[in-house]
């Protein structure tokens, strides 16, 4: 029987733009979503991975029932949810006893709901005893909660959205904004539409599809923010752009930074930035002239040993200038999960307790004790996330216990994160996907809910806190995070309290959520004055929202009063300090880590969908086409990528957006669909000495080719996670394997790889076995003494799947085959033909999909501006770009390559 489709408004899970968006469902599947267009963060739009939630948490992929291992090296084996819980119960107690409250610790995620957040911050710091809670978060928002902190005495960005439509010189810092926050772009274009006069610098290393939008982009050197920063104050005081009554009246440490700024002379900084001082001279002008000036920023300033330093140094511009607490103005840091604002909030960083207290001062822990009814909470600060890694590698941390995160892929430096997993005595994963690189080391592996199968709330970054909805229920045994840990709690009070009353009597998110609330009361992030039907009926409110509050606060800091002791802000004067990897003769490339379009994090989610492997299908070291040259290697080659601390080979891509001594690699990559334990294996776990984030986008690197004369591809449709999980393993004796998905209604698993020599032929036969190529209607040749072998399934006039071994050259075109759907029978014949020989009928693949919501290929694309058409031209007759937009800064990119004749 047909179920009727009904609609459920939730929020995204992705990034930290926050948006609405709206669930159509049958009560029992997901069957495609849209944007809400009465949610005030998106306005309706969404990016490439919003539109596709709906195709993503295939239940191959899928955590379905409580799985327990009795010993290392032995199977995980099903169990009962109370045998799970009562054993990880069981367990805790006994660590505890034997080692301590020292001896446990909690990794946590930005992609859980604050509920749950809060959840185990009181499981952590009330019942065990131990500071050992840390987040995800501190990869990726740490040093920008620091630098908030430093300079204006709360972490707590002071801008709205609105603000980006309504500025009138906008800097964008370390961020890709057009493919790390797409939605907050599509804004940013329509508002330079409308106000042309409008000035948008873009500080970053590479030339990306956000430098499109441009006035100016000041290419720098990686790693040299702050010294940039400290020349445009330079400037910015030289011509007198100061507002020096903002800085008597608001501010103090001024007098320190101008003295240190002295020595940034613009040609000095120039230099040291590797940028023309003109377009120094420019950006300082532009800041200065304006009205009101804006930043935005995410990793590429707070990923490295200076991204406290380069947060401040940011922050003092806009001190120095007045430009903070009014419209269109102010320092806005881009959050990158959906909830690390939630996290912040509610203290899950170890060195934080909820409502924006510290663990170090006496008198906040003396406040959380009290409202929780518990002697003390622990003073000992807790173990940061690469300091707590470290901790389970050295044997101090006995239980670990991980939620919706996947460290074995996220952290640095991979190869000693996955000696600690596999040595640490118990560990429990608390996770939706079962098919994580984390997942391996499950010790108890609790299956989890996941997004449009709980509630509560995150906040986004702007401080806007929205509901998260239930449509469907969780899939197998699936249980919210918040209900497993109060579970966990209420067990382990057992043997920790017995016969007290408990802590943890929550029965629903609300009613954790209504706990948590009055710790914010009185504290700069006051949310008392919120609740879930407030939310509800007026929608997604921003904090602060007090007690007694009609409306959110769009923006903080209007009457020039910071939270800091004397109420003023602070000029914080670091001077610059160099990156702890720089070129040298056996590293002379700079590696740098980002972002994709269609892909977020680990692919855990975006990598059971299909369509989003279509603009990028595979992990390519980017390099400048002259150093692709210097190297004598060809676009396509594999190459050999050497750091301190690990290899990967990867084929090389000539990328003219990058300078000739650097290098970059999607961060999406791990072990999974990547032999070598991913591209973090190659970066480095050095710390910024305040925020304790690590340098995850600054790695000394060399990279030569990888003589790997022996290769394969693979395609087969069907089951695609679950024949992955199947042949991955097969391919740990090759140096080179790469895995992806392929396709839009139907999809495949990819296969590429290379070897030194071809395998023996009992690994041929295992692996046709798993890829439906061992019996039944497929063609097959076979040339041993060149150890090469073709196999092709074809069935009902579809190819169905392939291999190709030893001789691959016919890939792409094969893959195309598959693709377009009915196959030719003229061409049935030269399925197995070796390219050179097949007959000119044998179109060209259509290549990758630039835009994923039409699927449209970059061929229609650069065919339709060969015929004349011009952006809106595209627009109306392909579709291209109507939809999230994305494709948009790529195509215009292709149109100014091909110039049309009016």
């Amino acid at each position: 029987m047909t179920r009727p489709a009904r609609t459920t408004a939730s929020t995204c899970c992705y990034c930290g733009v926050g948006c609405g968006v709206l669930i159509e469902h049958d009560g029992e599947r997901i069957l495609g979503v849209a944007g809400d267009s009465s949610h005030p963060a998106n306005l309706g739009r969404l990016c490439s991975k919003g539109t596709t939630l709906h195709l993503t948490g295939d239940l191959d992929a899928r955590a379905l029932h409580p799985e327990l291992r009795l010993g290392k090296g032995l199977p995980r084996s099903r169990v009962a949810w109370d045998s799970a819980l009562d054993h990880a119960a069981g367990v805790f107690a006994e660590t505890l006893r034997q080692h301590g409250p020292e001896s446990v610790a909690f990794y946590v995620s930005g992609q859980l709901l604050t509920e749950d957040y809060y959840a185990f911050n009181k499981l952590a710091r009330a019942l065990v005893g131990t500071n050992n809670l840390d987040s995800n978060s501190r990869l990726c928002m740490s040093s920008a909660v620091v630098g908030y902190k430093r300079s204006l005495g709360a972490d707590a960005p002071p801008c709205c959205y609105e603000d980006i439509e309504q500025t009138d010189c906008l800097l964008i810092a370390g961020s890709n904004m057009a493919y790390a926050h797409p939605v907050l772009f599509r804004r940013l274009e329509e508002a330079r539409a409308r106000r042309p006069q409008m000035k948008v610098v873009v500080v970053d290393p590479r030339r990306t599809d956000t430098c499109e939008l441009a006035d100016l982009h000041l290419q720098i050197l990686p790693g040299s923010d702050v010294a940039l920063f400290h020349g445009l104050l330079h400037l910015l005081l030289r011509d007198g752009h100061v507002d020096r009554g903002f800085i008597a009246s608001h501010t103090e440490g001024f007098d320190a930074l101008e003295a240190l700024v002295q020595d940034y002379t613009p040609e000095q900084v120039a230099e040291r930035c590797g940028i023309d001082v003109r377009d120094l001279f420019a950006c300082a002008q532009m800041i200065g002239g304006a009205a009101s000036f804006l930043s935005l920023w995410c990793m590429g300033l707070n990923q490295s040993t200076a991204g406290s330093a380069k947060n401040s140094a940011l922050i003092n511009l806009h001190l120095a200038t007045g430009q903070i607490g009014r419209v269109g103005a102010g320092p806005f840091s881009l959050t990158g999960q959906p909830n690390a604002m939630g996290g912040r909030e509610t203290g899950s960083l170890s060195n934080l307790l909820p409502g924006h207290r510290e663990v170090a001062d006496p008198a906040h822990r003396a406040e959380v004790a009290a409202y929780w009814g518990v002697p003390a909470v622990p003073a000992q600060p807790g173990l940061s996330a690469i300091e707590l890694f470290e901790a389970v590698h050295d044997g101090r941390i006995k239980a670990l216990w991980i939620v919706c995160t996947n460290p074995a892929q996220s952290l640095p430096d991979q190869q000693r994160v996955h000696q600690a997993l596999a040595a640490c005595p118990f560990v429990v994963v608390q996770e939706a996907f079962a098919t994580t690189e984390t997942c391996r080391h499950a010790d108890l592996l609790l299956p989890a809910a996941s997004w449009g199968e709980k509630q509560g709330t995150v906040t986004n970054s702007e401080r806007r806190i929205s509901r998260v909805r239930q449509a469907i229920p969780a899939p197998g045994e699936a249980r919210p995070d918040w209900a497993i840990a109060c579970d966990f709690a209420r067990r382990l009070e057992r043997h920790l309290r017995p016969g007290a009353p408990s802590l943890f009597d929550f029965q629903t998110p609300q009613a954790l959520f209504e706990e948590y609330k009055a710790l914010t009361a009185g504290r700069d992030l006051d949310y008392s004055g919120l609740d879930y039907a407030r939310i509800d009926v007026h929608g997604p409110q921003q904090w602060p929202f007090p007690t007694g509050a009609a409306t959110g606060t769009a923006r903080l800091y209007a009457d020039g009063q910071f939270p800091t002791p004397s109420g003023r802000a602070r000029f914080i004067a670091d001077a610059y300090v160099p990156p702890r990897e720089l070129p040298d003769t056996r590293y002379p490339l700079t590696l740098n880590t980002g972002r994709l379009r269609d892909h977020w994090h680990g692919m855990s989610r975006t990598g059971t969908a299909a369509r989003l492997f279509g603009h990028v299908e595979q992990a390519l070291l980017g390099l400048h086409p002259a150093t692709i040259a210097q190297r004598g290697l060809v676009e396509g080659d594999l190459v050999r990528v050497r750091s301190r601390r690990a290899a990967l080979v990867l084929p090389v891509q000539a990328d003219p957006s990058l300078r000739p001594e650097q290098a970059f690699v999607p961060m999406h990559w791990g072990d999974r669909f990547l032999k070598g334990l991913g591209i973090n294996a190659l970066t480095l776990p050095a710390l910024d000495p305040l925020s304790q984030q690590p340098e995850l986008k600054h790695a000394g690197i060399e990279v030569e080719r990888a003589d790997l004369p022996w290769h394969f591809f693979a395609l087969a449709e069907g089951r695609v996670q679950a024949r992955l999980e199947a042949v991955r393993p097969m391919f740990e004796g090759f140096d080179y394997a790469s895995f992806s998905l392929a396709g839009r209604d139907r999809a495949a698993l990819v296969i590429r790889a290379a070897r030194q020599d071809a395998p023996g032929s009992e690994w041929l036969e295992m692996i046709d076995r798993l890829l439906d190529l061992a019996d039944g209607p497929v063609l097959t040749y076979d040339d041993p003494r060149r150890a090469v072998g073709k196999r092709v399934r074809v069935e009902q006039g579809r190819l169905l799947s392939l291999r190709l071994a030893g001789e691959t050259a016919a890939r792409d075109w094969l893959k195309q085959l598959w693709q377009d759907g009915t196959l030719d029978p003229a061409l049935r014949p030269w399925l197995l033909a070796p390219l050179s020989e097949a007959p000119r009928a044998m179109t060209a693949p259509a290549g990758k999909t630039l835009c994923n919501c039409m699927d449209i290929s970059q061929a229609r694309v650069c065919a339709g501006i060969a015929a004349g058409l011009d952006l809106e031209g595209l627009k109306r007759e392909l579709g291209c770009g109507t939809q999230c937009g994305s494709c948009i800064p790529e195509i215009r990119r292709l149109i100014a390559r091909q110039p049309v004749d009016a």
